[in-house]
């Protein structure tokens, strides 16, 4: 798939996700698989462009290309602005954020609060568009199906959004109003492909090969975006791409690959984060391997992220708790690590990780 100056290798991205899609954890993603991964939303004020949170937010070392860079705001002037800073510190395509339904988000008239404010959704494509096609950068936009199910109105803003020059679009298959309730609707995606000519990745709910397939063949999207299924399970990008590209399923990942990826994980996490920060940041990250290995799935991300994984000892949810208590308490990153070697080391103890 081709996006801007760039081939990607394949049609299974990282969507991006607040406080998820740092830096390390789309370094992973990418080298599990992922084809295009997404840098969670950073300010377009320029009065926070200094602020540790939004610098890390744009920092892109060592990532394979394209670097792509969200950007969340209301003002068109302020988000040229924004793109065009990001440009010269080495992004390589700019995503606009129309699909975020956090309320603080909203409240200030961005992320999905934009799409019932058609106006200025479109003006701000525009005007990133112009500020940053000198460049040669591709702008891209990640919205929802509309404000609300009684008001869907994403065929007429894709339409629009292409006539201004947007070279991609990402739909998640929800409203506003439904923020990350009910199932998601692929009809609207569908319709929206039908309706331009630029590529269309579907989004929501995707959480399995079978499901990325047949969402392909519902909307005839050119790809699908994975989020909250890859939490704890970074390897479904590779999974989905595999069984894409063969209509096989491939194996899973064995209890030793994934020992190591967290590893990876977690050495890279706090490297970015620093001594101080990372092993907090690091606990939701860890809590969703975790989860995987639980009597109960969690709920809401579709399977658990070890479904597939060969069936051993697996801890109760009493004992998940109290291991992801004792990575919570653990204020030092060697703490952490010791916890999780120390379980993933047993093999018949209650809250055993191996088999």
């Amino acid at each position: 798939m081709q996006l801007g100056p760039f081939r990607l290798p394949n049609r299974v991205f990282v969507a991006p996700m607040a406080g998820v899609t740092d830096r390390p954890y789309r370094r992973l993603c990418r080298r599990l698989g992922a084809g295009y991964a997404v840098s969670e939303m950073a300010a377009s004020n320029p009065r926070l462009w200094a602020t540790v949170k939004t610098s890390r937010r744009l920092d892109h070392a060592g990532e394979p290309d394209p670097r792509a860079v969200q950007l969340a705001g209301a003002d068109p002037a302020m988000m040229a602005q924004a793109a065009r800073f990001n440009v010269d510190r080495g992004a390589q395509v700019i995503d606009i954020n129309m699909g975020c339904p956090a309320k603080k988000v909203c409240d200030v008239a961005s992320g999905s609060a934009l799409m019932a404010d058609e106006p200025r959704a479109i003006a701000i494509v525009e005007a990133v568009v112009a500020a940053v096609a000198p460049h040669g950068v591709p702008v891209t936009v990640k919205m929802r199906t509309g404000p609300s199910p009684g008001a869907r109105n994403a065929v007429r803003l894709a339409r629009a959004f292409e006539a201004a020059g947007a070279a991609m679009i990402a739909v998640h298959g929800r409203t506003r109003a439904c923020a990350f309730g009910g199932q998601a609707e692929y009809h609207t995606i569908a319709q929206v492909k039908g309706a331009i000519r630029i590529p269309v990745v579907a989004n929501g709910d995707i959480d399995s090969p079978a499901k990325a397939c047949r969402v392909l063949a519902a909307t005839g999207a050119d790809a699908v975006m994975i989020g909250r299924a890859a939490q704890g399970r970074p390897w479904i990008f590779r999974e989905i791409d595999h069984f894409l590209r063969t209509g096989t399923f491939r194996a899973p990942p064995t209890l030793g690959e994934i020992r190591a990826v967290l590893r990876e994980h977690l050495v890279d996490h706090y490297a970015f984060y620093g001594e101080a920060a990372g092993p907090r940041i690091a606990r939701k990250h860890i809590g969703w391997y975790i989860d995987g290995w639980c009597d109960t799935a969690r709920t809401g991300a579709g399977p658990a992220p070890f479904a597939g994984v060969p069936a051993g000892p697996r801890p109760s949810s009493a004992a998940a708790a109290r291991l992801r208590d004792a990575i919570n308490r653990a204020e030092r990153p060697e703490e952490q690590l010791a916890l999780l070697d120390e379980s993933l080391a047993r093999t018949h103890d209650e809250i055993a990780f191996d088999r």
